[in-house]
């Protein structure tokens, strides 16, 4: 199972990044630096299978939000280096959450329960209708306005199923 672990910060670079000897793949990976407000810096490897909500494009000085598996291995490295999973460019109308849904929808780590509406998109990452209960999965929650209950409530504007 993922463990899905959140780095949010600005952009300050963004490079090649050479995976394989033979330049097979030259151009395809990236690698994206982000600082923290705190100064705290994380490389991330940006691949072909980085799934970029809205598929938006990120550049420098654009504030993100980087997913990566907490559990996958890592280098040992200065700065951190993690394969991005999921990121986030964000923006003041919308808030994203990615973590584990259990089956009365509310977040791993207690904070968000979701109150589906018929009309909430329920798609797959490839933009697919997922026609299943979403309860029990990995879910990226596009969302807006929350109740200040323990956990906050929201109707999401769209859910993306990560199978």
């Amino acid at each position: 199972m993922v463990n899905f672990i959140a780095f949010r910060g600005i952009v300050t670079q963004i490079n090649d990044f050479m995976i394989g000897q033979n330049g097979e793949s030259e151009g395809c990976y990236k690698l994206m630096t982000v600082e923290n407000m705190q100064g705290g810096i994380v490389n991330f490897v940006i691949s072909p299978t980085t799934y970029f909500v809205y598929a938006e494009t990120v550049n420098v000085g654009d504030r993100i939000t980087g997913y990566y598996d907490g559990n996958a291995p890592a280098p040992l490295i200065y700065p951190p280096q993690y394969q991005a999973l999921i990121v986030v460019k964000e923006n003041n109308f919308e808030n994203v959450k990615v973590d584990f849904f259990n089956s009365e929808l509310v977040s791993r780590d207690g904070q968000l329960k979701l109150n589906l509406s018929p009309n909430t998109p329920v798609l797959l990452r490839n933009w697919q209708p997922f026609t299943k209960n979403p309860a029990n999965h990995n879910l990226i929650v596009i969302y807006g306005p929350t109740t200040r209950s323990i956990p906050s409530q929201t109707t999401p504007i769209e859910i993306i199923v990560w199978c």
